[in-house]
């Protein structure tokens, strides 16, 4: 009899993100402190007889704010290679049905893709009983992204080196937030490019935060993190400047948001994705509702969560 699991893909947020310069490997160091929140992509699996194919399907949730074309190759799609890659490890086939419904917008910042490989990696180690650790897990997700690693445990942790390197915290505190979606496209690549321009340009200042060092900025991301609340000015995230240079428009919506809010807005990771802190789960909704119907730009209220559990149908 086929076995089915249901699990649910968190978003990320960064709420302190510094990035340092370009090393000798090509990468950018980071310090940051993620959590997961309750906004979930759905992934759904059912085992299939020995020999069989592994089918995947994507699509978009009903509930989805923010939709875009899915037209990305399967030799791409990261749920696909998580499976590859977790079948390359034990040594044999793990045939399955895979069906994901997708609520968190594609770039925007939020790790919907990381977080639907971690899924896909966490469902086919229970689905058919293999035992494999959570480091190793963690070591198979390294290979697919950076947020990946995180994702296989979620809640709170400091993220550091190339997001391989995870300091998993207590729960996290309980944060209300609104995520806002602006139909702007801001490509990863090009906004560490301009990040770049920025750290090298002759103009820059000690006091920006793009050119300050490293390690004077993880001093600061682990001090957020211990922090027993948190403020909604005190977020923040080093690629911000290099993402409102890459999509102006995105900064025009942050403002107008900013305008309607009156707090300060932040840019999800690389963006194009936006966020406020609220004070409580009535503010968000309402401020969610108000960016929805007034502003004409999609909105969630979402908040902190541990990462829920997998449900297994035998």
């Amino acid at each position: 009899m086929p076995r089915s699991i249901f699990i649910q893909a968190p978003a990320k947020l960064n709420l302190a993100l510094s990035v340092g310069a370009l090393n000798s490997q090509g990468m950018h160091p980071i310090s940051s402190w993620m959590v997961t929140t309750n906004l979930f992509d759905d992934l759904h699996l059912e085992t299939l007889p020995a020999k069989s194919f592994s089918l995947f399907a994507t699509i978009w949730h009903k509930d989805a704010l923010r939709r875009s074309d899915i037209d990305w190759s399967i030799s791409k799609d990261l749920v696909h290679r998580a499976h590859d890659r977790l079948e390359m490890f034990i040594g044999h086939e793990l045939p399955v049905k895979s069906r994901l419904e997708k609520r968190i917008p594609v770039g925007g910042g939020l790790g919907g893709g990381s977080s639907d490989a971690a899924a896909m990696l966490r469902g086919l180690n229970e689905l058919f009983s293999l035992g494999v650790s959570t480091d190793d897990l963690c070591a198979i997700a390294a290979t697919l992204g950076s947020d990946v690693p995180f994702l296989i445990e979620g809640g709170s942790a400091i993220i550091s080196g190339t997001g391989e390197q995870i300091e998993s915290l207590d729960a996290p505190p309980e944060i209300h937030a609104v995520f806002f979606f602006p139909e702007v496209p801001c490509p990863t690549g090009a906004v560490y490019k301009q990040f770049d321009s920025l750290s090298n340009s002759p103009s820059n200042s000690p006091s920006n935060l793009a050119s300050s060092p490293t390690k004077m900025r993880e001093s600061k991301v682990r001090s957020l993190a211990m922090q027993s609340s948190v403020l909604a000015t005190d977020p923040f995230n080093d690629l911000a400047d290099a993402a409102k240079i890459i999509a102006p428009a995105m900064a025009d919506d942050m403002e107008e948001i900013a305008q309607l809010a009156q707090l300060p807005i932040h840019v999800c990771g690389s963006g194009s994705s936006l966020f406020a802190l609220c004070t409580d789960s009535m503010h968000a909704s309402a401020l969610a509702e108000a960016s929805t119907t007034r502003l004409h730009i999609p909105a969630v209220a979402v908040q902190t969560i541990a990462l829920p559990p997998m449900i297994t149908n035998p």
